[in-house]
């Protein structure tokens, strides 16, 4: 099968035929049919994020179901299918408490590059190539654990549902279930990629009264007020984006902000912004070699929350369904995330046009799809 690998750091993915083992015990064979352009894979690429080479990459897809392996039960061939990075466990203390999220054995196989239980399935002439968030969707077919698989309902476009896989799911769960946004509420968002787009459509959801989006892509900001934002900053040229929104909000800040990007700035900027006793929550992923600064008398004296959200706290099984759900009653727009759909062979073009920030999401297609333009 073809595949993008990334060889080593601060490469080109390089498209190869590679093998693929046939599934094991508690595995499912995938074929799949679309998948985003993250800006976590763009980080392993620009060796931002490390993991085990080579590898292929790619953790946002849908396909359709080709083979179980001894032992599954919850799919069956021809089932459509979400992919999901964080494929939890079950038993071990953060899944006992509620939060799959958090799950040890999910984060161990992220940083081994394994499916669950340590094995390779992936080979090229003979060595091994490594998994990436135990899905490697940048393959016309990929092995994962079942726990990874969410079966969806067959009427769902797969190259919408693919975004359900990672973007949407973050940003939707970072609003629904780490925030807790309530209605009437005011909330800022700093980086309109496909998570950032994903949170101002959650928070309209929710019944926010202000939805403050920020971004230096003016086709971005358009973008988020067609999909729920009530005010827009932009912040070409302009280092401070905190007092624009002081500016909307009478002087208090937000009370919550959003930071979906994943740069020490922006992070210290979207806790400047929210008011006191509010929330800034970073959904964005930044470097582990990087740190913030945040001036100490403030942290108890404005008693701002500070949090995080991995993958939107959510629980995979159950949430993406129901966001699928969403947009088949057009409560949710998924079809206005998808810039622009690209072949497998044309990968190196999309993660270009992501670091130049062009895209909002764009979407490998396999089975000849790609090129085919906006996706409304």
């Amino acid at each position: 099968m073809k595949a993008a690998v990334l060889a080593e750091e601060a490469a080109r993915l390089e498209i190869r035929d590679l093998t693929l083992a046939p599934p094991g015990p508690h595995e499912v064979l995938v074929r799949l049919a679309a998948s985003g352009v993250c800006h976590s894979d763009l980080h392993v690429i620009e060796g931002v994020l490390p993991v085990p080479l080579p590898a292929v990459l790619g953790h946002e897809g849908a396909g359709v179901v080709e083979a179980v392996g001894e032992g599954v039960t919850g799919t069956k061939p021809g089932d459509h299918v979400v992919l999901s990075w964080v494929p939890s466990c079950g038993h071990c203390y953060y899944c006992g408490i509620g939060r799959p999220d958090m799950c040890d054995e999910a984060f161990s196989i992220q940083m081994l590059g394994t499916l669950p239980g340590g094995g390779v399935r992936l080979g090229d002439r003979g060595q091994e190539v490594y998994h990436f968030l135990g899905t490697s969707c940048f393959a016309e077919r990929a092995v994962v654990s079942e726990r990874a698989v969410v079966p969806i309902r067959t009427d769902v476009p797969l190259d919408r549902a693919a975004l359900v896989g990672c973007a949407v799911t973050t940003g939707y769960g970072a609003v629904v279930h780490t925030a807790q946004v309530g209605r009437g509420a005011s909330v800022a968002v700093v980086g309109l990629g496909g998570v950032g787009l994903s949170i101002v459509q959650a928070a309209r959801l929710q019944g926010a009264a202000q939805i403050i989006a920020i971004d230096r892509v003016p086709e971005k900001l358009d973008l988020a007020l067609r999909l729920g934002a009530t005010d827009v900053v932009d912040a070409r040229g302009t280092d401070d984006i905190v007092t624009p929104v002081l500016d909307l909000t009478e002087g208090r800040g937000s009370d919550y902000a959003f930071e979906a990007i994943g740069r020490p700035a922006t992070i210290e900027a979207a806790y400047g912004m929210t008011r006191k006793a509010g929330m800034t929550v970073v959904v964005g992923i930044a470097s582990p070699d990087e740190q913030i600064s945040l001036n100490a008398f403030a942290i108890p004296s404005a008693a701002r929350i500070l949090t995080g959200s991995w993958y939107g706290q959510s629980r995979p099984q159950e949430d993406i369904p129901a966001i699928l759900d969403l947009y088949m009653a057009g409560r949710l727009d998924l079809d206005a995330l998808i810039s622009r759909r690209y072949r497998l062979e044309e990968i190196n073009d999309a993660f270009a046009a992501l670091a130049r920030g062009e895209l909002a999401r764009g979407i490998v297609m396999f089975g000849g799809g790609g090129g085919e333009g906006d996706g409304r």
